[in-house]
């Protein structure tokens, strides 16, 4: 006899619990992966290279630090699960955003104009490469998180 499908239960990304190493890894294999063969197939070295450092390390450890806030030791902060996704989503993209622009902007600016470091395109790329990656991978964990959790009464 064939399994039946219930359809009265929650989608599979629901029902499927927040754990934070799967999604750290989720975070480092999908954009190099996609990045990696978007720099293979169209022939620019530079962006295969960047795909497996920048792009995925940076989605990697946005990742981890978004998850690890939000999970906040196991008991998610009140107003984390009671603020709309949408407005969380924002607040929390355009903090990281800020701070990966600044660190962009601090290793391939202020780096080689006060240190021995000599500015190159790779440290060039990194203005681009981190406030991209982290907008979405925190998007994306923040979507993920909430949708594993259920809003507590006021």
């Amino acid at each position: 006899m064939p399994a039946t499908k219930d359809r009265t239960s929650r989608n599979r990304a629901a029902s499927r619990p927040f754990t934070l190493w799967r999604e750290v890894l989720t975070a480092y294999a999908a954009p190099g992966l996609m990045a990696g063969t978007a720099g293979v197939v169209t022939g620019q070295q530079d962006l295969a290279v960047a795909a497996c450092t920048s792009i995925a390390g940076t989605s990697a450890v946005v990742a981890f630090l978004v998850g690890t806030w939000l999970r906040h030791g196991g008991q998610p902060r009140r107003w984390t699960t009671t603020t709309p996704r949408v407005a969380l989503t924002a607040a929390l993209v355009i903090t990281a955003v800020g701070a990966a622009a600044l660190l962009g902007w601090f290793t391939a600016q202020w780096l080689p104009a006060h240190t021995r470091i000599p500015a190159t395109p790779w440290l060039e790329r990194l203005r681009i490469d981190l406030p991209v990656s982290a907008a979405l991978a925190t998007t994306i964990i923040t979507l993920r998180w909430r949708s594993t959790t259920t809003a507590s009464p006021i």
